[in-house]
């Protein structure tokens, strides 16, 4: 696979030269951040505690026959003369949890279809978040929408706790999920913009630990609690204290260069600087570097200077931006189905609720170690064709051992690693792929895809797989594959410097070119 360092953007970038490499200030907030996505773990992958399976058995309305079943029973036959009766009181199994949501609102029978409510209404939270924010982000930029984010996934969290009626309950946990995807999107962009690209990988490798340990958690917090209500006031306070952030997270300082914003970054800079031991000479030398450099291709180009406003129609105006938008987008949706697939079949493989999150959260970290790994040695593409290729044969393999529990268990956790793998590189590789100007808009699109895929996956399990239960894993296993053809188009972007204009990310065409009679899936 052909390298970027012909491209003509791997050239010296004098912005992180000013305020360095990977010094004390990247590596505060770099820290910070990665906390940030411990919370968003803890909402996005409540559902399993808070609405776990839990038996229940009807209160009779009427005397009932002791011989008479009343577990999991709806309605009750009194004699057989009379027409059945609905069941209007039910009790719970309270052996591993003392209530949830189902108990709590009675959420079976009749009422069972209000329980699918809650995760699909999560994802489109947590998708509509990443798309708010990435726009408002790209317009006023990174620091303030992250505060906003912060603030709300608080509030919000806490109140759910609190509310009285199932609507409610949805409402807040809506509102909770909207700022939850926005904190994991700007906090992520953050971290790639202040990053050098010589750590940029091994950094944001290392950060994205934090969601998998935040997943971790759950199961420790629910075994903690027991109760659903009591598990929401235990992942809300800690949000409070992130509120802390405005005194410690700066705002962009490639944002603010990008929107013409020079003094503020120069602020910005020049504390980056005195945290790293550098020279304020320096941060004055690159400020005027990068404005001469703005002006001579602004002149070149015959376009204004100073653009303030981009929006989706820029990255689908050319026909390489648009392709590569689609191709990436895909890699995105595919990990989203996919993934979340896998870890609900990894779930079903065990009776204990809480053992089951412990085991999908734990498939996770032989996928951080080689991404930790292999991300600054290796190819994004290859990394990311490779995982690809191994998930989708993993998942079809689910095919031939559908009746062999064990053997699918191991298949299904290969394929759950290597899609962790796949989704943590391609979350890198986008955030490396979109200009600057474009980037929150870039992924916001890319989260998009990866929550309608995540919406998608448990209505095609508990479907499409009543119809026939080769489906499923079919799909599963031709999507990844399919991800990894489109990674023959793509430009390689390891140890290039991050592209600031759109210009800059048309200037990859040459390498695509070069990569149609370079690349091999076989070749590293």
């Amino acid at each position: 696979m052909g390298r970027p360092e012909k491209s003509g953007i791997n050239e010296r970038d004098p912005i992180q030269d000013a305020m360095g490499r990977l010094g004390i200030w990247q590596l505060v907030i770099t820290v910070a951040l990665s906390i940030v996505d411990m919370p968003a773990a803890w909402h996005e992958l409540a559902i399993p505690v808070i609405a776990p399976g839990q038996d229940f058995t009807c209160i009779s309305p009427v005397p009932m026959n002791p011989s008479d079943s009343m577990l999991k029973a709806c309605y009750v036959k009194v004699n057989e003369s009379l027409p059945e009766v609905k069941c209007e009181k039910f009790s719970y199994d309270v052996t591993d949890f003392k209530s949830t949501i189902i108990s709590e609102w009675d959420l079976v029978c009749d009422r069972k279809l209000l329980l699918s409510l809650v995760q699909p209404l999560t994802q489109l939270g947590i998708l509509s978040g990443n798309l708010i924010s990435g726009i408002v982000a790209d317009k006023i930029g990174r620091k303030t929408p992250l505060m906003i984010a912060l603030s709300i996934q608080a509030l919000a969290g806490l109140a759910t706790s609190f509310m009285p009626t199932f609507e409610l309950f949805l409402i807040f946990k809506l509102i909770s999920a909207v700022a939850t995807g926005g904190t994991m999107l700007i906090g992520f962009s953050i971290v790639v913009e202040i990053v050098s690209v010589h750590y940029r990988s091994s950094v944001l490798i290392l950060y994205q630990i934090s969601f998998a340990l935040g997943f971790l958690m759950v199961p420790g917090f629910s075994y903690l609690t027991r109760t659903w209500d009591g598990y929401w006031r235990m992942i809300a306070l800690p949000s409070f204290f992130l509120l802390s952030y405005y005194w410690l997270i700066p705002e962009s300082p490639r944002w603010l260069l990008a929107h013409g914003r020079v003094e503020e970054a120069r602020q910005v800079l020049l504390k980056a600087a005195k945290w790293n031991k550098i020279s304020p000479e320096t941060v004055n030398a690159a400020i005027e570097s990068h404005e001469k450099l703005l002006t001579a291709t602004a002149k070149s180009i015959e376009i204004e200077p100073k653009r303030k406003s981009y929006g989706i129609t820029d990255l689908l105006r050319t026909p390489t931006m648009r392709m590569r938008t689609m191709f990436i987008a895909f890699n995105w949706f595919k990990d989203g189905m996919v993934f979340f697939g896998s870890e609900y079949y990894l779930g079903r493989m065990s009776d204990s609720v809480l053992t089951n999150l412990a085991i999908s959260a734990l498939s996770q970290f032989p996928a951080l170690v080689l991404a930790y790994f292999l991300t600054p040695r290796v190819s994004r593409l290859k990394v990311m064709a490779y995982s690809n290729v191994v998930a989708g044969i993993s998942m079809l393999l689910i095919i031939p051992f559908y009746n062999n529990d064990t053997a699918k268990l191991i298949v299904v956790s290969i394929g759950s690693t290597c899609l962790t793998l796949s989704f943590l590189t391609g979350n890198l590789y986008t955030g490396e792929l979109f200009p600057t100007v474009v980037r929150n808009i870039g992924y916001a699109i890319c989260n998009v895809s990866s929550k309608s895929g995540s919406m998608i996956s448990p209505f095609l399990i508990d479907y499409v797989n009543e119809i026939a239960y080769w489906v499923v894993p079919l799909c599963f296993g031709i999507a990844p594959i399919v991800g990894a053809g489109f990674c023959y188009w793509l430009p390689e972007t390891m140890d290039c410097k991050l592209p600031e204009t759109l210009e800059d990310g048309e200037n990859f065409k040459r390498l695509v070119l070069k990569q149609a009679f370079e690349f091999s899936l076989i070749k590293v």
